[in-house]
């Protein structure tokens, strides 16, 4: 071939290079315009029927298997829609509990109005940075992966709720956060600003976490220390919960020392106001708890996984027919909400950087753990390069949806364990369903009237709610435990000590407000001592801390001979115990004995 000749034969192999991409456009515009005008497209063979086939005693047992859907099948359009609204309500509780929880009272006591509005952008950042992590892409010229690429969704996370309670009740004895005459706090926007202006500076921890190789990862953070730890979130988690279920958390819960306005929850001036602790409180707390184990025992697939959202449901149906719910800040909300409608004044408060640092530690450990099973239940391998950069790019895209999650005013994200099962129990791993969910919830958190109608639920509702998903979470630590942790002595001892300083923190939380007695004008040293206070009077991060230090120092080849063993202690005390009751019954059979 000479030189005149060559660009005559290269010329079709370049214009076939053009041509393919435009191939591939017109073949995805034929399948999309398949999927929406035809009835395969649409509705395919799906039995849609087993999704709300109830499990009655009465009913007989329906023996149909749906098929198993991969990150990227064919599916019906209507069926990933339905599946992803299923995800979509599966984790509403769990996304809108954080910001109502942050924002009421024990938080930032914020305005009405600024409560609603960080529901919607919670609902908005979940689904907008769950986008994220759906859709998996290399960054250029690097190993490294943005997202995991799976149906792996975030949402708020609750670890951050036991630090930033301890930090606002420290901005209020400081006076960083207003108090009223009567000193009743009042709202502080400032002090959430500094939440989130904090959080967006440490979740670059998360960031640094990501480039470290999983084995490094698991190895400072194993089962013995991730296990207690997110068992304590969940403990002191449920004492909000529970107060909340009897009244409320904020000042109503201690009406001896609340102004006069607080004598009954939440505030003399609400309808049907009745002191903490009313039956009626109990029983509608109660009506939200039943209804979860009943859909449970009864319930279709799709009530199985919707059942918290259910409770929430049934809880306010009885809630507004006996007259609890204030409709003002429904009516007075606007239709229509996004991101950025309200800002809060960014800034950096120290004693939080510590503690926040330790949370997106914790989130950072756990999603190792809901990828491991997320990839589990999907079907895709759980070892290889491949996997391993599905971990890599999920704790990288946790770190950048943390920064990000705080410039759009929300506090660190974390990755929704309970997704998994939904997964598991429609069999659809199919990354439409994924980004379907994620438009509901976009959707719902555009409309501001369900927001609002969201934060206008009564406390007792949201309280057996809350609960309910809090014990959940201790018990997703307890879990950790049992499959992670061999018990021996090395590894009871680590958890008597972490424990035992962790639950003394959380069942008395100010204890350590006397170690310091600094007042001077030094704002550093002033701020060290706050986050030492806030880090020891927050139990998981005392444990964490603790668990961690032993598990590293201890041997692992502790000698068992010489350990003290509770279990055999125990073991002891019930043969002693049996040994007396049998020389008992001998006697009073030698009593019975004729002469």
């Amino acid at each position: 071939m000479d030189e005149n000749s060559a660009p005559d034969a290269i010329a079709p192999v370049r214009a076939g290079a053009r041509a393919a991409p435009a191939a591939r456009l017109a073949a995805s515009l034929r399948s999309f315009v398949r999927a929406f005008t035809t009835r395969d497209g649409l509705l395919g063979t799906y039995d849609y029927a087993f999704l709300f086939r109830p499990n009655l005693p009465f009913m007989t047992k329906s023996k149909y298997r749906s098929p198993f859907f991969g990150l990227d099948d064919k599916m019906p359009v209507v069926l990933a829609l339905l599946l992803g609204l299923q995800h979509a309500l599966s984790m509403l509780a769990g996304v809108i509990a954080p910001p109502i929880i942050l924002s009421g009272r024990g938080g930032a006591n914020l305005e009405s109005d600024q409560q609603q509005y960080l529901v919607s952008t919670a609902l908005i950042v979940s689904g907008i940075l769950s986008c994220v992590q759906i859709h998996r892409f290399r960054v250029p010229r690097t190993r490294y992966y943005i997202g995991t690429g799976v149906l792996s969704v975030v949402g708020i996370s609750f670890s951050i709720i036991p630090i930033a309670q301890g930090a606002f009740r420290q901005m209020y004895a400081n006076g960083y956060c207003p108090s009223g005459p009567d000193g009743e706090p009042l709202p502080c926007p400032r002090g959430y600003g500094a939440l989130v202006g904090t959080a967006s500076v440490c979740a670059l921890v998360e960031v640094l976490i990501s480039f470290l190789p999983p084995r490094v990862l698991l190895r400072l953070f194993p089962p013995i220390v991730t296990g207690p730890t997110v068992m304590l979130i969940g403990v002191h988690l449920i004492e909000s919960g529970f107060k909340d279920w009897m009244g409320g958390s904020g000042p109503c819960a201690h009406p001896a020392t609340a102004a006069a306005a607080f004598a009954k929850c939440p505030s003399i001036h609400a309808p049907h106001a009745l002191p903490w602790g009313s039956a009626e409180f109990l029983g509608l707390g109660f009506s939200v708890f039943v209804t979860i184990m009943l859909c449970e025992r009864y319930g279709s697939p799709i009530m199985k996984s919707t059942s918290v959202v259910l409770g929430l449901v049934v809880g306010c149906i009885i809630a507004g027919a006996a007259g609890y719910f204030d409709g003002s800040g429904i009516a007075a909300a606007p239709v229509a909400s996004f991101i950025w409608v309200k800002t809060f004044p960014l800034s950096i408060y120290g004693p939080l950087v510590i503690p926040i640092m330790a949370v997106f530690v914790i989130c950072a450990t756990e999603a190792v753990g809901d990828i491991t099973a997320t990839c589990d239940v999907s079907n895709l391998e759980m070892h290889g390069p491949n996997f391993e950069s599905r971990i890599q790019g999920g704790l990288l895209t946790d770190g950048l949806n943390g920064v990000a999650a705080a410039l759009m005013t929300m506090t660190p994200m974390s990755r929704f364990a309970q997704n998994n099962g939904v997964i598991a129990l429609t069999r659809c791993a199919n990354r439409k369903a994924g980004f379907a969910c994620c438009f509901f919830l976009i959707v719902m958190g555009i409309f501001t009237k369900l927001a609002a109608a969201l934060v206008a639920i009564p406390k007792p509702v949201l309280g057996g709610m809350t609960t309910f998903l809090f014990s959940a979470v201790a018990v997703s630590g307890m879990a950790i435990l049992v499959r992670g942790v061999e018990f021996n002595r090395r590894t009871r001892f680590i958890l008597t000590a972490g424990l035992a300083l962790g639950y003394g923190a959380t069942l008395v939380p100010n204890y350590f407000e006397g170690v310091f007695t600094y007042h001077g004008g030094n704002q550093a040293l002033a701020g060290f001592l706050g986050a030492i206070v806030l880090i020891m009077e927050t139990g998981f991060a005392v444990t964490a801390a603790v668990c961690m230090a032993l598990n590293l120092a201890l041997p692992e080849d502790m000698d068992e001979d010489t350990s003290f063993d509770e279990t055999e202690v125990a073991a002891e005390v019930v043969a002693s115990a049996k040994e007396v009751e049998e020389e008992g019954e001998e006697e009073r059979r030698e009593v019975r004995r004729p002469s």
